[in-house]
This record gives structure tokens, sequence and C-alpha cells, in this order.
């Protein structure tokens, strides 16, 4: 991990919570749950409130504004929430807090619960892609060829087929799959548009690639796929409620 000293941990007392900027502006909030530290995204991803206004109680973390909450120890939304805030890495050393970013692909929650082994094998198989402001990085009826985690940035989604499409009704965050077809074997063709709001960076993995490593590890990848099970509920859940 590529960290950056932020603060000293007497700085962010118990149950409380410190607003840090990185090395490049990035902001990023650090909070101290009864000793133990998390750092987070320091905007709420609903309408970019600063999450430092708002309500820390040691477990959970409260937005003022429209009240999402998140669950301290994992990112996860909680009530209300929709999205999970992005994190950081974070160690504290002789008192002083580091703050580090993690990759993306530690961070997808696809791959989540896998293997090290397994882990490291997909770690090989990443590039990283940049594109910028309105680039389409696939559109309907491309070929189905890769999967990808954003790293950086914003991507919006336009889904159906021929004619009939309509904007996905959602927006992802850094660690967040899309081009999951690529993971279903006799999937030629897509049937979504993936374009950039704003300058964005991703990784890309082939997906007969990634299959086959998930097909050495079977455990490995029987999670995965129950991950995208979850995964595309959310996703139509989403698109449905428009």
């Amino acid at each position: 991990m590529s960290k950056t000293r932020v603060c000293r941990s007497e700085d962010i007392p118990t149950n409380g919570m410190k607003q840090v900027e990185l090395d490049g502006g990035q902001q990023v909030l650090i909070l101290n749950a009864d000793g133990r530290y998390f750092a987070y995204q320091a905007i709420c991803p609903h309408q970019e409130v600063a999450l430092c206004e708002g309500l820390f109680d040691g477990q959970v973390l409260t937005c003022h504004e429209h009240l999402w909450q998140w669950d301290v120890e994992t990112g996860a939304p909680v009530g209300l929430a929709e999205a999970p805030l992005e994190f950081f890495d974070v160690v504290v050393e002789e008192g002083d807090v580091f703050v580090g970013v993690a990759s993306a692909l530690k961070l997808a929650s696809i791959f989540e619960g896998i293997s090290d082994e397994a882990q490291a094998q997909l770690a090989g198989l990443m590039r990283e892609e940049s594109y910028h402001a309105d680039a389409v990085i696939y559109d309907f009826g491309a070929p189905v060829e890769d999967l990808y985690i954003l790293e950086k940035g914003r991507v919006e989604f336009m889904l159906g087929r021929d004619d009939r499409t309509s904007p996905g009704g959602f927006l992802i965050s850094k660690g967040e799959l899309f081009g999951w077809a690529a993971l279903i074997a006799d999937q030629p063709r897509r049937i979504a548009k993936a374009s950039c709001k704003e300058e964005s960076t991703v990784i890309a993995l082939n997906g007969n690639e990634v299959r086959a490593i998930l097909a050495d590890h079977p455990v490995d990848g029987h999670r995965v796929m129950s991950n995208l099970v979850h995964l595309i509920t959310r996703y139509l859940a989403s698109f449905g409620a428009r």
C-alpha cells in the first residue's frame, strides 16, 4: 500500500471522526471506533454532503442531510442508504495515522471472500484503461470480451435492445463491477451501453481468463457467481424502481 501520513491518532477522539486530505487533494474521513480506525470517502454519495458534519456513534455513520447511514466496519449501506462508501486502507504506526488507496480489485464486492490464491491470479489479469468524459466503453451489440471494475470516475448505463433503450437509472462507484456479461458463457453481444460521465479509469479483465481461474477454484467460483446474482438483482431492482 502506498500510504500518506494524515494526522496523529489523538487528533481523532474515541467514537469521533476527522476529515483529512490526501496527496492530490482527495478528501477522506477517518473514524475512530473504540480504538479501531476506518477510512472512507468524505462526501456522501447521495448529494455531496460533507459526512464530517454528520453523526457517528461508534458503529454507524449517519449523514445529517437525508439520514443515509453506513456500517463503519464495512461501509455497507444501512436503512435508507442505497450505495456503499468507498473505503481506504488505514494503519496506525507509533501514533501516526496513515491512509492508502486500496485497489479497485480488492474493493470489488463480486470477488469478496475468495481465496488469496485466486485473488492473486485475478490481479495478474488486470489491465488499466483510461477514458475521457463522454467516452463509450462499450455499446449495444458490441462483442462481449471484458468485464470492468471502476477505479476512478463515474460510469452511466443505457439498457435495452434495438430501438427500445432507456437510461439504466444508476451510476456506479469505485470498486463496482460492470460488463458482467463477460462472466457468463455464451453471451456474445452487449445489451447495454456504458459511457463515462467524467474522466474515468477502469480495470479490465478478460472474461474467458477469469472464468478459467474460477473453474480451477470451484469454491471461489461458486462464491463469485453467488455475488454476481446479488449484483444483478440490485441493478434490476434499481432499473425497475424508475
